[in-house]
């Protein structure tokens, strides 16, 4: 057991059930009196139920709590305001694996789950400091205490002791613990955003008179978009705005604001919010910029801004944020220049400007937004957010985000995993560059990146990644219109045999096939059109198509059993325009009942796409490839919804605890070869059996103990064996180990020369974002060069690690590449999925290669390994969720 501290951050904010949120940190020194007067304060039943009794409250009961160790004592204080309102601690028992909890929350607090989220905090500290198990003795007439226990999620067993129930819970990190508190985050957050979506009184602090101004004119778009609320100006003159009644402050309103936004230079904001939040306000939009994204200064202001949310138990949003508009309220609470087109999709964007772009693009093209959220700086609400709220929010269909960072990508991967199956999820991330790269030690390293861990996350989750805007309004439209296509096979219906090949290549291109027609879609479309028409796939119609070929010959394809989906295309020749083809398009479309294939069309039209095709059940595009593009991400989509849902396997020989102690131990360096093959055991990592020696001597007995041919190479720590020179096959005698034993130099490994099979990378790394990234691909000494791993973010289900295995290059070689034996791709993924389960559990993993894994037709094998080991940086969020 490590004797450093192992405290949590400073402080641990989380959401309660109804919306609210509080900080939690340890006591300190100067808590003494609060946490004094908060036992006093507590009710008879109250302390009775905690101390299992009437003891007198005085400082010997609490002095012990004050400045928790995290090593044999731990304590955290619930806050509201200043004052404390709930403790939580744990005393570390005999059996160093086990430590007694108990809990006190304010009497008037009870039943919020305040009790539960200090459980959850309390038993992560407690297990980074090696702790397996709580123990809680609970008067068996307490039975809200019985029930935090129980609803926790952590695997709990019960018995009657003297009167009392004592209760035991597991500490290691669970399937189920992970879904009960993703579900408390959940229904925390959804009932803490309802008064930023669906307010019934708003106030605009800085809203002037003043013509341009942002506060005045944010207020006066409240107005123009018919805010089904009441909205308030809130000046420091008190002059009315447009007409409207102005306030010097939200006080002086007199009725309770739902949501405040605040619209004044950075430096007045934390007064004006601490005023808001005083009135009783739990929802604050800061427009107003001059924070983190100004250095450290505004670094400091916005966290002395969160604190002060938090002090309130309220939510924020920004700040340096465009706002917000939501359509079912009609609130328009931007300072852009264009109503929100009220429609079908959420859309968050962290960048102001890029925001209003899409906005004018949707209306453009007549995509409309349930609602539109600027996150600005997120200090507080994020996508993640965002995506809790939407996911049950009827109004909205699907998801759109704009993304420069992730504050908590994990959870991210949870909560967009789960909304994606109901709902799609478009995601454009900006900053595909080089900024991610690292000085790389490792062949994972070497092979992984930012990049690689963004859209590992983003595969997982069902997230559909777009490069460019373009892009993004297209898929996005596509979704939002259209059904989703049962498969990728493509029909093209054009006049423009150029068009149709162009669109043939980018169906290909984006993994979509044009297969042939039936033969009764072809003998149908022959009495339709010219016998000069091509009646394969492209289907040209010739120049001479109108609108009544199009409306002919459109439906019959819709209809062709073997037909996914239909990209119809269409240049103006002389014989028929754009209008002309829209309204045929249209009608084909309404009359054929196609809704359950998509339709997408593109009118390549100098005077742009017909208002008749905005308005029809198709989807629209400027340009064939783009049809194509949007199209495939549907495809994608498809597929994702169709692949098992995955699990987190149960594995049998792992032991968590052996596996901390080694890595704790450790400190920051590469594993010796002992310390490396003991962690590995520990989570039933197969690896070829090795022995250490320190001498030339030794090397030659254990050669002999494991039977010639050898493998002879340096133990030395984190290096690169093949590279250095540090590494012989097949020595058949004892002569030959001699020989390259003194060329090498000690320490040695010798190990049993492993035959055949096929060479695998098996590697992790840790991005400091990201987390763990698994990493799967070609192994042995060109493992960099042929490259092509595939990466996932652990913990792996068995679903992420059968696809690691089975599909691209290594499913190829493990398959059987150019007649060779199949290997057992059973035993590969039960690797993967150990590695990953490794790496998941046990932090401070900065580094691991398995290079290469030998996999043969009975079981694979570790032929060499090596582990970097790094103490992990404490994160600067105190946000939990």
């Amino acid at each position: 057991m490590s004797s450093a501290s192992t405290a949590p951050a400073v402080s641990a904010d989380v959401v309660l059930r109804d919306g609210s949120t509080m900080r939690f940190r340890p006591p300190g020194r100067a808590d003494a009196a609060a946490l004094l007067g908060f036992f006093r304060n507590l009710s008879d039943e109250s302390l009775y139920r905690r101390f299992h009794g009437h003891p007198m409250v005085a400082p010997r009961i609490t002095a012990p709590m004050l400045e928790p160790d995290w090593v044999n004592r731990g304590a955290l204080v619930g806050l509201k305001g200043e004052r404390i309102v709930a403790v939580a601690t744990y005393v570390r028992l005999r059996d160093p694996r086990a430590a007694e909890v108990a809990f006190a929350v304010a009497d008037e607090l009870q039943g919020r789950g305040i009790a539960t989220r200090l459980l959850e905090q309390l038993a992560a500290a407690a297990s980074a400091a090696g702790i397996e198990e709580f123990l809680a003795e609970v008067m068996l007439d307490n039975n809200p205490m019985l029930r935090v226990f129980a609803d926790a999620g952590f695997e709990t067993t019960r018995e009657t002791v003297l009167g009392t129930a004592e209760v035991h819970l597991a500490l290691a990190p669970t399937e189920t613990l992970r879904a009960r508190v993703d579900e408390r985050d959940h229904v925390g957050v959804v009932s803490s955003l309802e008064p930023f979506f669906n307010p019934q009184t708003v106030a605009v602090i800085g809203a002037s008179p003043r013509a341009g101004s942002i506060g005045g004119e944010l207020f006066r778009n409240v107005l123009r978009a018919e805010f089904r609320g009441v909205c308030f100006p809130v000046n420091r003159s008190g002059s009315s705005v447009s007409g409207v009644r102005a306030y010097r402050t939200v006080g002086e309103i007199g009725e309770s604001v739902d949501l405040a936004i605040i619209c004044l230079p950075g430096t007045a904001v934390l007064e004006a919010a601490e005023e808001a939040l005083a009135a009783g306000v739990r929802a604050l939009c800061v427009v107003s910029a001059g924070f983190a994204e100004v250095g450290a200064e505004g670094v400091t202001r916005q966290e002395q801004l969160v604190a002060l949310v938090r002090t309130y138990g309220a939510r924020l949003l920004g700040p340096n944020c465009l706002g917000i508009a939501a359509a079912g309220s009609q609130l328009n609470a931007t300072f852009g220049p264009r109503a929100l087109p009220p429609g079908n999709v959420g859309f968050s964007s962290q960048s102001g400007a890029l925001g209003l772009a899409v906005l004018e693009r949707a209306a453009e093209r007549r995509l409309g937004l349930s609602a539109f959220v600027s996150v600005g700086n997120k200090a507080d609400i994020s996508s993640n957010d965002l995506l809790e709220y939407w996911e049950d929010d009827e109004r909205t269909d699907v998801v759109l985000l704009y993304l420069e960072s992730f504050g908590n990508p994990r959870k991210f991967a949870r909560v967009a995993r789960r909304v994606a199956r109901t709902k799609p999820i478009v995601a454009m991330k900006a900053g595909r560059t080089g900024a991610g790269a690292r000085a790389a030690t490792s062949h994972t390293a070497a092979l992984a990146g930012s990049e690689a861990a963004v859209d590992a996350l983003f595969h997982q989750a069902g997230v559909l990644r777009v490069d460019t805007l373009e892009e993004l309004l297209d898929v996005t439209g596509l979704l939002a219109g259209q059904a989703l296509p049962r498969g990728r096979n493509v029909g093209v219906l054009t006049n423009a045999g150029g068009l149709g090949i162009l669109c043939a290549d980018a169906c290909e291109a984006a993994g979509l096939t044009l297969p042939p027609l039936a033969d009764a879609t072809v003998e149908a479309l022959r009495e339709v059109l010219p016998a000069e028409a091509s009646l394969s796939n492209p289907v040209d119609m010739l120049g001479s198509a109108v609108g009544s070929t199009y409306e002919q010959a459109l439906p019959l394809l819709l209809e062709d059993p073997g037909i996914d989906a239909l990209i119809v295309l269409f240049v103006p020749p002389v014989v028929a325009d754009a209008d002309e083809i829209a309204d045929a398009v249209a009608r084909a479309v309404q009359l054929a009942g196609g809704a359950d294939k998509p339709v997408l069309v593109s009118i390549i039209s100098s005077s742009g796409t017909p208002e008749s095709l905005l308005a029809a059940p198709v989807a629209s595009f400027a340009y064939p490839e783009s049809a194509a593009r949007a199209l495939g991400r549907a495809a994608e989509r498809s597929d994702w919804l169709r692949a098992p849902q995955g699990r987190l396997p149960e594995l049998g020989g792992i032991d968590p605890s052996r596996a901390l102690s080694i890595v704790r131990e450790a400190g920051d360096r590469w594993l010796t070869a002992d310390e490396t093959r003991s962690l590995l055991n520990a989570y039933g990592v197969p690896v070829v059996p090795e022995l250490t020696a320190a001498t030339t001597d030794e090397a030659v007995a254990a050669a002999t103990q494991l039977g010639y041919p050898v493998v002879l190479k340096t133990a030395a720590a984190g290096t690169h064996k093949t590279e250095m020179g540090g590494v012989a096959l097949d020595l058949r005698d004892e002569w030959a180990v001699r020989a390259v034993a003194e060329r090498i130099g000690a320490p040695f490994l010798v190990q049993p020369l492993v035959r055949g099979g096929v060479e695998l990378l098996v590697g992790a790394v840790e991005d400091p974002v990201f987390g763990p990234l698994v990493a799967v691909g070609p192994g042995g000494t060109l493992a960099e060069l042929i490259g092509s791993a595939a990466f996932r973010l652990a913990p792996l289900t068995d679903a992420d690690a059968d696809e690691l295995v089975q599909s691209g290059k290594v499913g190829r070689l493990l398959g059987g590449f150019r007649g060779a034996a199949p290997a057992d791709m059973r035993a590969v993924t039960d690797l993967v999925l150990r590695v990953g389960r490794l790496v998941d559990d046990v932090p401070g993993i900065a580094e691991l290669d398995l290079n290469p894994v030998v996999a043969g037709v009975e079981g694979c094998v570790a032929v060499d390994a090596r582990i970097r080991v790094a103490p992990q940086r404490k994160s600067p969020r105190a946000k939990t969720w």
